[in-house]
Parts: structure tokens; C-alpha cells; sequence
């Protein structure tokens, strides 16, 4: 099946515009929940700031979100730190060059393993893992290659699956599909040139999402939470009226005690009457 999405898609490559490894790393930083589309747009304006890693370094982190601020792109405070602390990194540890390990590699501001396999994949050719993003995790799943749900445990499954030598160009080749084809929402499988192979093939949408009854235990569960909270809200208000009702039949008597009880409100009696007021009670605490 592998072969096929391969022939369907020969052009299959990393998408991110770059001139450098270190600019590489960088946008690959900067895509984080973010499309490539919108990074290539950024990164130019990005670049011609700061061109390497020695100008970035010195860059206040500040300055840098400001600009990806006004470029539009999102969580620009902790993207801008991270670039700024990468760069530092590199020029303080690797003379300001792209390392080529793993562990030298997650061992910047903001890179992890996902970020630095695409580095190592596509700028050395040597990736020490397969890059699980959305697309990768979802269609991996479609496929029936994994039933796992976390992308350390998916890139596991793949590597087993298929040989170091295809781990880079199965990642390109199903993010390709997975942005051509085989999208979350409405998957194109009538197009797909792997439909007759693909188990989720015509109900692929569904697969990898919750069950209508886990996402109505879910609601109901929440509903519960409300209610619980909206109860309490009542039962507070309530207690607030009855602590102000006594507090005002307490002051309407100036304050004093009715005897026989710990504190008394309510109206005087006169003796000998038929009939006698109705009196409020409040004792203090630790009286009976």
C-alpha cells in the first residue's frame, strides 16, 4: 500500500520554504499548530532580520513575537522565546551550526523529537525516527497500521513497519495525501488510488474519533458538573437569605434575648394574649 501512495505521490517533500538547516529548524519551530502555508509567509520577513543564528541570539525575545505578531502568526510569545533560546543554544554549544544527533537537537528551546527528525530528515538524510504529525497520525491509523492514539507510540508502530531507509519519505508522502486526499473532515475516498486496499476506505471519517456514546457520556458528564455547581449556587443564595432574614428580625428587637433560647427575634408577646408571635431562633455554634 506504501508503494502506492508513493506512486501517487512522487513529488512528496517537505513543504516548508528554506534556505538553511538553521532556517529549517526555525520554521519547523515556528509550524507548530500552525499550516506551512502561513510559516512561508512569515519566515521570509523572519530571515531578512535575522539571517543565521548569531543575529537571532542576540535578539530580545519581545522584539521577536512582536514580529511574528504582526505577521499574523499565533502563540508568537513562546514561539519567539523559543527561536531567540534555540539560537542562543547553537551559538553557545555547536559554534552557531545545526547539530546533527537527536539528543543535541532536543536538547534547544522548543525542539522535540518531531521537530528534529524533520531536520535530520530532510537536511541530513538521516532520520532517527518517523515524524508523526496530524496528518501522519490520522492516516496511519486509516490505514490499519496502528491502532495507537499517541504519536510516541504511532512513530514506535511505524518504525517497526517499515525500514530506516523510508522513514522521511513516508512521513512526506502521507502528509501529501493526508492534505490532498485523505482529509479529517470529509475524506475524498471515491478519488483516493488506494481505496481498494485502504481498510477505512468510505468510512474513514469516522475512524480514530470518539463514539457517539463515549461523546454522550462525556456531555453528560459535564451537564452533571453544571448541575452540581448550579445546586450549590442555589444553596448559597438561600443560606445568605436566611442569614439576612435573622440578621434583620435581630436588629428589630434591638438585639435582646428571648429567654430559653441562645439568641431570639421576633415580636413581643403580651402576656395574657391568645395569641402568640411567631419567634425565630438562631443559636450559636456549639449550643444544642
Amino acid at each position: 500500500m506504501y508503494e502506492r501512495l508513493r506512486a501517487l505521490h512522487p513529488d512528496a517533500h517537505c513543504e516548508l520554504t528554506h534556505k538553511s538547516t538553521f532556517e529549517l529548524l526555525v520554521a519547523t519551530v515556528l509550524s507548530a499548530q500552525t499550516t506551512d502555508v502561513l510559516v512561508n509567509k512569515v519566515t521570509p520577513h523572519l530571515f531578512a532580520r535575522y539571517p543565521d543564528a548569531r543575529t537571532l541570539a542576540a535578539a530580545a525575545p519581545a522584539e521577536v513575537a512582536a514580529l511574528l505578531q504582526r505577521l499574523g502568526m499565533g502563540m508568537y510569545n513562546q514561539k519567539g522565546k523559543n527561536i531567540v533560546g534555540l539560537s542562543q543554544g547553537l551559538v553557545a554549544h555547536h559554534g552557531g551550526e545545526v547539530p546533527r544527533t537527536l539528543a543535541e537537537l532536543t536538547a534547544l528551546p522548543g525542539v522535540g523529537r518531531k521537530t528534529a527528525n524533520v531536520v535530520l530528515g530532510v537536511a541530513f538524510g538521516a532520520p532517527e525516527g518517523v515524524v508523526v504529525d496530524t496528518h501522519v497520525q490520522r492516516l496511519s491509523q486509516r490505514l490499519g497500521w496502528t491502532v495507537r492514539k499517541t504519536p510516541e507510540e504511532i512513530e514506535r508502530d511505524l518504525c517497526a513497519l517499515f525500514p530506516r531507509s523510508a522513514w522521511d519519505m513516508l512521513s512526506h508522502t502521507l502528509i501529501f495525501h493526508g492534505r490532498r486526499i485523505c482529509l479529517a473532515r470529509k475524506p475524498a475516498c471515491a478519488a483516493c488510488g488506494v481505496n481498494a486496499l485502504c481498510p477505512s476506505a468510505f468510512h474513514a471519517e469516522q475512524v480514530g474519533r470518539k463514539t457517539p456514546r463515549s461523546r454522550g457520556q462525556a456531555v453528560a458528564a459535564a451537564g452533571a458538573t453544571e448541575g452540581k455547581a448550579a445546586t450549590k449556587t442555589v444553596k448559597g443564595v438561600q443560606a445568605g437569605k436566611v442569614a439576612k432574614a435573622a440578621k434583620g428580625a435581630s436588629a428589630a428587637t434591638g438585639g435582646k434575648a428571648t429567654k430559653g433560647s441562645s439568641t431570639a427575634t421576633g415580636r413581643k408577646t403580651t402576656k395574657g394574649s391568645s395569641t402568640v408571635a411567631r419567634t425565630t431562633v438562631v443559636r450559636r455554634p456549639g449550643t444544642r
